[in-house]
């Protein structure tokens, strides 16, 4: 309990000592690689789509608050209902396949959203959203000014996480991992396993929409990025370098990824040979990922360590005997 604390104070001292955009941008995508890891890493299915939700979301939040003049709260929570319901209807359809052909009609869909989003005039096809107004949040909070925006995001994605690892330690959660390691077997229990699966889903999206709108009121826009088929690769690379089905392996990944994206921008498009480099790196050294060689390495002491107490206490007594 105590290191979630210390973490806890870390980032709420963080603004005095980083920019605090690049740590909003940071939490955005933390949260972000996390809602994934919720689908990939603890029910073991590979979405190629899920930038549709972050994307979408951001862009209703964008056009809700500077079009319809909303405030930035009910916009970010208007995303997010958004952003579960389209994950509702793409889950019914993507839930109905396995493994390849699950992720293929992922990224069929996430396309499809895409094209969308590029042809519908509120989204500003290729110009987006731009010039996403930060109004006082609920009247009250000047979130125009990046510390108080930076605690807001904070918070949000607090309540996001604790609900992704209450979600992973509860008996629903026991059930999803049950699914990813042996889903006829799950059957055979008698657990309706398609059901399990789309509420994993459409809990997944929701809270990457929830990482998208936010990320939309950060930086004031909403663009075709975000909904591209690139930003469902880079979720994915975040998670895998940080650590499948660990509950801090996205948060560590996604850090890794926009830290490089950040300070080696200087080196143009060489910044993606750079991230394949270490993306390959990270598959060869460290297969379960940052977090996850870790904790196996932590495991693996904590089980020597007993095997060792026997032999020293039978060293011990051998002078006396």
């Amino acid at each position: 309990m105590y290191w979630w604390a210390a973490l806890f104070l870390a980032a709420l001292a963080a603004p005095a000592a980083v920019y605090p955009v690049f740590l909003m941008n940071v939490l955005c995508f933390a949260l972000f690689a996390s809602a994934f890891n919720l689908l990939i890493g603890y029910v073991g299915l590979l979405s190629f789509g899920h930038a549709m939700f972050f994307g979408f979301a951001a862009y209703v939040t964008g056009h809700m608050v500077k079009v319809w003049g909303w405030d930035p709260l009910l916009g970010v929570l208007a995303g997010t209902a958004v952003a579960a319901i389209l994950g509702l209807v793409s889950g019914t359809i993507a839930i109905r396949r396995q493994g390849i052909y699950f992720a293929m009609v992922t990224l069929a869909l996430s396309q499809m959203v895409y094209f969308f989003c590029l042809q519908a005039k509120f989204t500003g096809g290729e110009d987006g959203i731009q010039a996403i107004p930060r109004r006082p949040l609920a009247g009250i909070l000047d979130i125009g000014n990046d510390f108080v925006l930076y605690y807001v995001v904070l918070l949000i994605f607090v309540v996001a996480f604790l609900t992704i690892y209450r979600t992973i330690h509860s008996p629903f959660g026991q059930v999803l991992k049950a699914i990813r390691e042996n889903e006829p077997r799950a059957i055979s229990l008698g657990y309706a396993v398609d059901r399990f699966k789309l509420i994993a889903f459409t809990l997944s999206a929701a809270l990457a929409g929830l990482a998208g709108a936010t990320k939309a009121i950060v930086f004031q826009l909403a663009s075709l990025t975000d909904v591209s088929w690139q930003m469902s690769g880079e979720v994915v690379l975040m998670t895998l370098v940080g650590g499948m089905g660990t509950v801090f392996g996205p948060v560590v990944g996604a850090a890794i990824i926009v830290t490089m994206q950040n300070y080696l921008a200087g080196f143009g498009e060489w910044v993606l040979v750079i991230q394949g480099t270490i993306f390959v790196i990270t598959v060869l050294l460290f297969r379960r990922g940052i977090v996850g060689e870790l904790l196996g390495l932590t495991a693996q002491s904590h089980r020597a360590r007993p095997a060792h107490e026997p032999a020293a206490a039978t060293q011990s007594k051998a002078p006396a005997e």
